[in-house]
């Protein structure tokens, strides 16, 4: 009996459908870039559970908040396991592991949170009293600045799981991004999208994330083909607004970053848990200002809070 010959390239994920349509995704364009690796067995995805993954009973913010769905992955990569991560970049921490790097953003999908009910077409139908089950809480809290005649209970699980308890009646009505509903073919399920003047969606939401360890120079460049310049440019912006807000992960924050030509144009929130205090401002600058935008719209929107904002805690 041979043994199997190693593989050219291990994929490290998470093992839910959602993470592994995106790890397929990026093997499906890997091949298509090189040849080599088109041949059965070149590429293997390796399947890395999480924090994030195994502690179901609790908020994210409660278990940590930062890193729950990388931290597992990262250490793999670095330990020589897996060569990439495929990551949704709205879970990578603005910070990475020394030693890795984040060469590659996919072409990003649709940015909109999306909303699901079997009894309602959008959120402002929903009768008073509803409860809205979600695991963000970003979205809760927006949810209740619009609607503070609404519950907002936690709502954790995959896709699949938090349609379930929809279906079961657990909750009202739910939100979901809509780039994974269509990563998923499950477009159909939603009642209606939530554009971003109502809803500002997670820093980087849509966009799928390639790491690498930064001295394997065979491997970045082979990500190099799969990289979306305008995708990366935006995702750049919205993590360094996100890095000068990074101090508490019990703080809602939304950013959205949109480019049309070299105009950049950047909306950022920060908006207390309970829905009852927000703080909004739009930037605009060129794709080459991108960072700095992001930065400065960080540094302002702090300076709008004024003390005692970050701190607060939900009852």
């Amino acid at each position: 009996m041979t043994d199997k010959p190693r593989p050219s390239l291990r994929i490290g994920t998470r093992g839910s459908p959602l993470a592994l349509a995106q790890a397929y995704e990026v093997q499906a364009r890997l091949r298509a870039a090189h040849p080599d690796l088109a041949a059965d067995g070149a590429i293997e995805i390796v399947v890395i559970k999480t924090t994030g993954d195994m502690v179901l009973d609790r908020t994210l913010s409660e278990i940590g908040g930062k890193g729950l769905f990388t931290k597992e992955i990262d250490e793999a990569q670095l330990d020589g396991r897996i060569d990439i991560a495929v990551h949704s970049m709205k879970d990578v921490p603005t910070v990475l592991p020394p030693g890795l790097v984040l060469p590659c953003i996919l072409e990003r999908e649709d940015t909109r949170d999306a909303f699901i009910c079997l009894k309602a077409k959008s959120l402002a139908d929903l009768p008073a009293g509803s409860v809205v089950g979600t695991a963000s809480l970003r979205r809760g809290a927006q949810i209740l600045f619009r609607r503070p005649d609404l519950r907002v209970e936690p709502l954790r699980g995959n896709v699949q799981t938090r349609l379930k308890k929809l279906e079961e009646g657990v909750v009202d009505a739910t939100l979901l991004a809509m780039a994974g509903l269509r990563r998923l073919n499950m477009a159909d399920r939603v009642a209606s999208e939530i554009p971003p003047e109502e809803m500002l969606p997670a820093v980087a939401q849509g966009a799928i994330g390639i790491t690498a360890r930064r001295d394997d120079t065979a491997t970045l460049a082979r990500l190099a083909p799969l990289d979306h310049a305008a995708s990366h440019i935006r995702v750049l912006a919205e993590r360094a607004f996100l890095a000068v807000l990074d101090g508490s992960c019990r703080t809602p924050i939304g950013g959205l970053a949109e480019l049309a030509g070299e105009t950049l144009t950047f909306r950022g929130l920060v908006i207390r848990p309970d829905g009852s205090q927000a703080h909004e401002l739009t930037l605009t600058g060129t794709a080459a200002e991108a960072e700095t935008i992001g930065r400065t719209a960080g540094e302002e929107l702090l300076g709008r809070c004024g003390p005692g904002f970050f701190d607060f805690k939900q009852a």
